[in-house]
């Protein structure tokens, strides 16, 4: 499958299946692991790649082609400890910096860690759980919105064979002021929503993973 392209990406998911499964398609096919946009609708479904993962030395890097011979970006994988936090930076195909993803550590239990974007020139990205982010009455919405919801699933999920469901990736919203700037689903599945954001630094993250 041809490669599209990344500049201007907004839906993206990571992964190695170019044609899913769907009600027209009783077998899926798959290709190389890369960065790939979802196209056609539902039924005729297929997952363009637009970036193809693989390494440079020791670091995660990605790919303009399935050859691995063009260079997009290298992000520094294992990071770097900057007092509590882990730094990943982000290096165009010269070896540049063109950005910073930070893991920062919760204020407290029992929230888990958050993240934040630097880009040059641009304010910084904050990502944060879907339950604390935004103004307090953007919280105060979404707390009443997960308690009915929540509320119904129990009830509507008792008797469940076994009574376990797999846990659900959590939901980030990522914040420059006022503005939303992506929304992630675990690492995987991303949705970019400024256009001025490098598609590059949200392929980093779901390439270093909300871990």
């Amino acid at each position: 499958m041809l490669p599209v392209g990344w500049e201007r990406v907004r839906d993206f998911v990571v992964g190695n299946t170019e044609r899913p499964v769907t009600a027209r398609r009783t077998t899926p096919t798959f290709g190389p692991l890369a960065v790939r946009v979802p196209r056609n609708g539902t039924e005729r479904r297929v997952f363009a790649p637009c970036a193809f993962i693989g390494r440079e030395g020791e670091r995660a890097a990605l790919y303009e082609d399935a050859a691995c011979r063009l260079l997009l970006c290298v992000i520094d994988g294992g990071g770097r400890e900057a007092g509590a936090e882990r730094h990943h930076d982000v290096h165009d195909a010269q070896g540049a910096v063109i950005g910073t993803l930070r893991r920062v550590p919760p204020r407290a239990r029992p929230f888990k860690h958050g993240w934040r974007i630097d880009q040059p020139g641009r304010p910084p990205v904050l990502g944060r759980n879907e339950w604390v982010s935004g103004n307090a009455k953007d919280i105060a919405a979404r707390v009443v919105e997960k308690s009915l919801f929540g509320a119904l699933d129990a009830l509507t999920s008792l008797g469940a064979e076994g009574g376990d469901r797999p846990a659900r990736p959590r939901t980030l919203e990522w914040r420059a002021e006022d503005e939303v700037v992506m929304v992630s689903e675990g690492s995987e599945k991303v949705t970019v929503k400024a256009d001025w954001l490098d598609r590059r630094l949200a392929f980093a993250f779901a390439l270093v993973g909300d871990r």
